[in-house]
C-alpha cells in the first residue's frame, strides 16, 4: 500500500487498453499526473476493451473490480486516464460510492495548483468553468423550483438554469478580462519587435526540461521540478550572446497528449506569443521511449494555436541520461541539424549559444523574409539535450 501524508487523497487509477501501442507510456504518464496533483496511488486497475461502455466506460465487470479496490484501500477518488462524459461520470460515482474524475479534470486540477500570476489564475478558472458547463446535466433535479411543492410553487427558473446562467455570466467576465490582458501583451510584443531582436520561445512536452534550460541560459530562477506542468506562467528574459547581442527568450507552459481543448482556448493569450515567435526551441526528452510520440503531440498543439509554420530548433532533452556527447551537427548545406546538451549539467550550453547567435545574425536575412510574408523553405532542426531536474 502506498504511503501518504494525512493530507493526501488515496487514488485508484483506471487505465483501459483500446489497442494503442503506447499503453505503458500512458500508464506512467497518469502516474506522474496523479502524483503531481498531490494524490497517493493505492491501486491501478487495467483492462482491455474494443470500445468504451456507453454507461460506465469500463463495463459492469471492470467497475466491480474497481469498487473492490476502492473498498480494500479506503480510496477517496478514482481517476480514469480517459475522457468521461457527464453521464458516465455520474453513473460511476453512484456505482463506486466515491468521487470519480477523468483525465481532463485531473489536468485542470494540476493547473489550478500551479497557476501563480493573476492571468494564469484567470485562464485556469475559465477552463474549469467551461469544463464544468459540460457537467451541468440534471445535476440538481431535486432543487428544481418548477416542480412545485411547499415553498417552491410558482414561476421561476430551475436550479440548473440558474447555475448555467450564473456560470455564463462568470465566463463572459473572465473572457473580457483575458481579452484586455491579451491586448496588453500584444502591445508589449510589438514594442519588442521594433527592437529587431530575435524572439525565441521554448516549447515542448511537459517535464521535458524547458524551465531548467531557461534558468541555465538566463539565470532567471524560474521554478523547475521533476513534475508535470511545473511551469504555467510565461516568463520572458533577454539573453546576451557575445557575437550577436541580445535576443528575447520566453519559457512557456508544457504540452501533453490529449491536452484539453478548453485549456488551449483559455491559454490563448499566453500561447499566442509562441505563434508570433521568430524561432521555437522545441525541447525533447531524449531519454523517453515515447519521445517521437511526444514530438508529434507538441506539433499538433502548435498547429492548433497557429504556430505550425514557425521555424523550430528541436531540443532532444536530458543528454546526461544518454551516452551521446554534446555536439552540433549540420546538413550538407551547412544548416544546423542537431545540437545536444544537458541543461542540468551545463554540457554543451556554449554550443547552444553559438547556434542561437548564428540564427540571430541571420535574422536580417531569413527571418526578415519570413516576417514580410515569405515562409522559409526549410525547417531548422535542432536537437538539444536538457535535463528537467533542478
Amino acid at each position: 500500500m502506498a504511503e501518504r501524508s494525512p493530507a493526501e487523497e488515496r487514488a485508484v487509477i483506471v487505465q483501459l487498453d483500446f489497442g494503442r501501442e503506447d499503453l505503458a507510456e500512458q500508464l506512467e504518464e497518469v502516474r506522474l499526473l496523479t502524483r503531481s496533483a498531490g494524490a497517493a496511488i493505492c491501486a491501478v486497475v487495467q483492462g482491455r476493451r474494443h470500445s468504451p461502455d456507453a454507461a460506465t466506460y469500463a463495463g459492469k465487470g471492470k467497475v466491480e473490480e474497481v469498487a473492490a479496490e476502492v473498498a480494500a484501500h479506503g480510496a477517496d477518488l478514482v481517476i480514469f486516464n480517459h475522457e468521461l462524459s457527464a453521464g458516465q461520470e455520474r453513473n460511476l460515482e453512484r456505482a463506486l460510492q466515491c468521487r470519480v474524475i477523468d483525465r481532463t479534470s485531473l489536468i485542470l486540477d494540476i493547473f489550478a495548483q500551479r497557476a501563480q500570476s493573476s492571468e494564469g489564475k484567470l485562464q485556469v478558472e475559465l477552463a474549469q468553468l467551461e469544463h464544468l458547463a459540460t457537467r451541468l446535466v440534471r445535476g440538481w433535479t431535486h432543487l428544481e423550483r418548477q416542480k412545485g411543492g411547499i415553498g417552491l410553487r410558482g414561476p421561476g427558473e430551475t436550479q440548473l438554469e440558474t447555475d448555467r446562467r450564473l456560470l455564463g455570466i462568470r465566463v463572459r467576465l473572465l473572457k473580457g478580462r483575458l481579452a484586455r490582458l491579451e491586448r496588453q501583451r500584444g502591445v508589449q510584443r510589438k514594442a519588442r519587435g521594433r527592437g529587431d531582436l530575435l524572439n525565441v520561445s521554448l516549447v515542448g512536452y511537459t517535464n521535458a526540461g524547458k524551465s531548467t534550460l531557461f534558468n541555465a541560459l538566463t539565470h532567471a530562477g524560474v521554478f523547475a521540478a521533476d513534475q508535470l506542468f511545473a511551469t504555467l506562467d510565461t516568463t520572458t528574459r533577454k539573453l546576451w550572446l557575445p557575437t550577436a547581442g541580445h535576443i528575447v527568450l520566453s519559457d512557456t507552459v508544457g504540452f501533453i497528449r490529449d491536452l484539453p481543448h478548453s485549456l488551449v482556448a483559455a491559454f490563448h493569450a499566453t500561447l499566442e506569443a509562441t505563434a508570433e515567435a521568430d524561432l521555437l526551441l522545441h525541447v525533447v526528452d531524449s531519454a523517453s521511449p515515447a519521445r517521437d510520440d511526444q514530438v508529434n503531440d507538441v506539433n499538433k498543439v502548435l498547429s492548433e494555436i497557429g504556430a505550425a509554420n514557425v521555424p523550430q530548433l528541436k531540443v532532444l532533452n536530458k543528454l546526461d541520461l544518454t551516452d551521446l556527447p554534446p555536439a552540433i551537427e549540420r546538413d550538407e548545406y551547412g544548416k544546423i541539424v542537431k545540437v545536444r546538451i544537458s541543461a542540468r549539467c551545463g554540457d554543451g550550453l556554449p554550443l547552444l549559444r553559438e547556434a542561437l547567435a548564428e540564427i540571430a545574425l541571420a535574422k536580417v536575412g531569413d527571418f526578415c523574409e519570413r516576417s514580410s510574408g515569405a515562409v522559409a523553405s526549410h525547417d531548422i532542426d535542432m536537437i538539444l539535450d536538457a535535463n528537467d531536474s533542478p
